[in-house]
């Protein structure tokens, strides 16, 4: 099974935030969209609208953990990691994006096809159509 497979039964919004917003701006976001994570955009002049990195639930616990009360005023830009964005494409395989998410030890990937965000995925995403398979091949065998 590919990651498009699991787009294409996914809502086709994708909850973003921009990297000068607010952790608590993001958790409002969050929490709205009922999600635990949010694509972070940046406006570059030269490429327009670019997804740079993930912030998540994880994200919010440690500028509070770090902080205190003043980690809601913290920007999302100062706790991603802009090095280097790890994302997928809707041709990968779940199994490529498993091993991807377990090397860099994260649970939410951007989908990203010729430059253009095209959805998200979640490790939830990727046991649940796991699970469908073997519920699947399970009906399939004679009784």
């Amino acid at each position: 099974m590919k990651v498009g497979d699991i787009l294409r039964k996914k809502t086709a919004r994708i909850a973003t935030v921009r990297m000068n917003e607010t952790v608590a701006i993001a958790a409002q976001l969050m929490r709205a969209s009922n999600v635990s994570a949010l694509v972070v955009k940046d406006v570059v002049r030269t490429e327009g609208n670019t997804a740079v990195g993930m912030f998540t639930e994880r994200d919010v616990v440690r500028a509070i953990a770090e902080h205190g009360a003043a980690g809601i005023n913290i920007k999302v830009s100062q706790l991603i990691s802009v090095q280097q964005l790890v994302s997928c494409t809707s041709n990968d395989t779940l199994e490529d994006v498993r091993h991807l998410m377990n090397k860099h030890h994260i649970r939410h990937l951007p989908v990203i096809d010729d430059y253009s965000l095209c959805g998200v995925i979640s490790i939830r995403d990727i046991s649940t159509a796991f699970d469908d398979e073997v519920t699947a091949a399970a009906r399939a065998v004679p009784a």
